[in-house]
């Protein structure tokens, strides 16, 4: 009977000692993993510089914000802030061109590090993506033919309005404007070319650009100017990505202070808008 319980007690020990080097494993690994998903970051800051390149999503057909123009350059307002961030960082810019409905995708799927594609800060995108301090504000607007004016929102109930995907003005529509019926496109140049087709009463967008678009394409008005609430513009990264967020509100707050967007604004978009807008329509105050 002693040699039977010697034997239970030596198995006993034999577990706890098994089970608790089980744990210290699973503890250390914890610890491991911990250490290694923080340093294999890929748009980490510290990894953005050791790679010596930035990914960067950008509009490709979104004057003048960005843009592939007729000698095959990307150019416009977020173009040229992209050059500068990848500046004060000290890398080469890399640019993936996106459309306003993967640009959350573009992040999630790191495809890039970070988004200046005219991305408008909403309850919905903070939820799955982490927006950086705001440089621009806009609201969406609505343009039309000047021969068919739409100037106020009544005139839109049961018609069609052009928008984009994954836009503020297809939210606003949607939430606000039931009566209203969209119409939705993948693309700024399939919607523009939609409207141009007169596949809709109106097109809704940022206006913007739109006050852009109206100027290269005089046969259209931005009827309303303003609806819905103000929004702002900002640079997005990827859930978590703290370290990067951090670079880049520091990032905008310097270039703020140093005027940076107003020069940025007189440079790339006042030639486009004329005198429908000034700076302080869009850029935010200097504080």
């Amino acid at each position: 009977m002693e040699g039977v319980f010697m034997k239970k007690n030596w198995v006993r020990k034999l577990i706890t000692i098994v089970t608790m080097a089980a744990a210290l494993v699973l503890v250390l690994a914890g610890c491991g993993n911990s250490k290694s998903s923080s340093s294999n970051n890929p748009s980490s800051v510290s990894a953005i510089k050791k790679k010596g390149t930035i990914r960067i999503a950008v509009f490709g057909d979104l004057p003048p914000y960005g843009w592939v123009n007729k000698d095959g350059k990307r150019v416009g307002y977020d173009v040229k802030l992209a050059h500068q961030v990848a500046k004060d960082l000290g890398v080469k810019v890399k640019f993936v061109q996106v459309n306003a409905n993967n640009r959350v995708d573009a992040l999630n799927s790191n495809k890039v590090d970070l988004v200046l594609a005219n991305f408008t800060v909403t309850p919905q995108r903070k939820q799955v993506v982490s927006f950086a301090k705001p440089y621009m504000k806009v609201s969406v607007g609505v343009v039309s033919p000047k021969n068919k004016p739409v100037t106020k929102v009544s005139q839109l109930q049961g018609k069609n309005v052009i928008v984009t995907k994954g836009t503020t003005a297809e939210t606003y529509f949607t939430t606000d404007q039931k009566k209203v019926k969209l119409l939705k496109f993948d693309s700024k140049t399939q919607q523009f070319n939609a409207l141009k087709n007169g596949r809709g009463v109106a097109l809704a967008d940022d206006n913007s650009y739109l006050y852009a678009w109206s100027k290269s394409n005089p046969k259209y008005t931005v009827g309303i100017k303003s609806i819905g609430p103000k929004s702002y513009i900002a640079p997005a990264v990827k859930k978590g990505n703290k370290s990067l967020l951090n670079w880049t509100n520091k990032e905008i707050t310097k270039l703020t202070k140093k005027s940076y967007f107003v020069n940025d604004y007189n440079t790339e978009l006042k030639p486009y808008f004329g005198k429908e807008a000034k700076p302080s329509d869009i850029v935010l105050p200097t504080k």
